[in-house]
């Protein structure tokens, strides 16, 4: 199959399922669910859940095995996506080309819809068929999620916004930037390769590969995130852009540069590919090698 329909085949499933997710019953408040469908079915490159539904297929399982994962870390990423843009956090009143979901049904309607996707999430994994393999893909999906990825990368990501200006009490800037985007970002795309390998049960050894290669991965998307920040289209990228400078935040460009950070992209990739040579030939293992290429010339 061809490499592009290969991805083409996954999204779609990806997109039927997640719409099948939250077609709540009329037990649900209808704004509720309004909320919560308008976020998540509004388009995105659907990144994660394509990897975890590859990462497993590389492995040698089944895609229907991973496919309640894939949904739960689109619907987690979502959520977060929800929240940062609330005023409280980032601000921002566009995304995915359209109103912010706080500007299209108020704050508190918002915040209750990211509630409902996280909580939601965790449902459909606990939905997986396999029943051995709920507790631990429950378990690496709340880690990533957690104090110990997401939620603690963007919480130092908020302290980061002083650090440019002297007001934070960290010494090293450049381990800092690392330490956020490998949680805050990279947390969630390590995730996808971790559950994809439970989803298959890979081996340890191909689980410690998918690991690394989702690493590099997350690294070399968040470096590209904020690349985008700088010189990105806010047409193409349908948010908008030069926020990171306005909030004085900590990226890639404002610490090493935008030649230094593109370069490291390009080592991130390479490292992301590299981890997956052993890996038989398979459409799996040429979708993502080709999903590690489009990093470094995304303009979304």
């Amino acid at each position: 199959m061809e490499t592009a329909d290969y991805i083409q085949n996954l999204r779609a499933l990806v997109e039927e399922e997640l719409g099948r997710l939250t077609d709540y019953p009329e037990t649900v408040p209808p704004r509720l669910k309004e909320a919560v469908r308008y976020s998540l079915l509004s388009g995105g490159k659907r990144l994660r859940p394509l990897l975890t539904l590859a990462a497993a297929e590389a492995a040698g399982g089944e895609r229907n095995m991973a496919l309640p994962a894939a949904c739960a870390l689109e619907m987690i990423h979502t959520y977060s996506l929800i929240h940062d843009d609330l005023p409280a956090m980032d601000n921002d009143d566009l995304r995915r080309g359209k109103p912010a979901s706080h500007v299209k049904f108020g704050e508190a309607t918002a915040i209750l819809a990211g509630d409902t996707l996280l909580t939601e999430a965790f449902a459909a994994v606990g939905r997986t068929p396999d029943p051995d393999l709920r507790a631990p893909l429950i378990a690496v999906l709340a880690e990533a999620a957690g104090a110990f990825g997401m939620i603690g990368g963007q919480t130092d990501d908020v302290i980061g916004e002083k650090h440019l200006s002297g007001g934070s009490a960290f010494a090293d800037t450049k381990s800092l930037l690392s330490a956020i985007h490998r949680r805050k970002t990279g947390a969630l795309l390590t995730a996808a390769f971790r559950l994809g390998g439970i989803a298959a049960r890979a081996t340890a050894a191909q689980a410690e590969k998918l690991a690394a290669c989702g690493e590099a991965f997350g690294l070399a998307f968040q470096i590209t995130d904020d690349l985008l920040d700088v010189t990105g289209d806010e047409k193409l990228l349908g948010k908008r852009v030069g926020k990171d400078a306005r909030l004085g935040k900590l990226t890639f460009p404002a610490v090493w540069g935008i030649e230094e950070s593109r370069a490291e992209a390009a080592r991130q990739a390479e490292a992301a590919r590299a981890a997956l040579e052993e890996f038989p030939e398979t459409d799996a293992k040429r979708a993502i090698l080709e999903l590690c290429r489009r990093l470094l010339t995304r303009n979304t």
